[in-house]
């Protein structure tokens, strides 16, 4: 599903597992949490689904705030009624709820795979990044095996100023 928050009928069960998953993430020292956004559901209006998603993040934020932690949204590729596909889809969600420790998953394959412009997006929203993952384009392989110039991407990304972790999220050719 790509994640529930948004999907009314799974929103309790997001609902239920955030103390439980912020628990989990204090117990092993790990501040950042990705809160999939969730599939377009036929039956609900995408309005009716956004506040949702709002409401959840807001909630999911403000439990994260606990332990210092930071909500992630993400861009993700593939399924077609997932409706954060750029990195102004998830500035969008980030600027409507406003909570300061919401961040920008910068998931460079993601990004790519959706015919989104990396540079353009990098420029735009560099300042927003609060995690970032990679895999090479097209294919999701290593670094190395696509088209994607990943170090060029980083450097930009270090440059305007996150220090973070690179999730590596590829899946091998050797």
């Amino acid at each position: 599903d790509c994640g529930v928050l948004s999907i009314p009928a799974r929103s309790e069960e997001f609902r239920d597992n955030i103390a439980v998953t912020i628990g989990i993430g204090e117990a092993l020292g790990v501040p950042a949490f990705n809160a999939l956004y969730g599939n377009r559901v036929s039956d609900v209006p995408p309005q009716q689904q956004d506040d949702l998603a709002a409401e959840n993040l807001t909630l999911a934020a403000k439990a994260a705030a606990a332990i210092r932690g930071t909500i992630l949204v993400e861009p993700v590729s593939g399924p077609k009624p997932y409706p954060l596909r750029t990195a102004h889809d998830v500035v969008a969600v980030l600027d409507r709820v406003a909570a300061p420790n919401l961040g920008f998953l910068c998931d460079l394959f993601h990004l790519a795979n959706n015919g989104d412009d990396i540079d353009a997006a990098l420029d735009a929203y560099a300042h927003r990044i609060a995690h970032v993952q990679i895999a090479d384009h097209p294919g999701r392989g290593e670094p190395g095996t696509g088209t994607l110039d990943l170090e060029r991407y980083l450097t930009t990304i270090e440059a305007k100023g996150y220090s973070g972790y690179i999730g590596l999220e590829y899946i091998p050719t050797t």
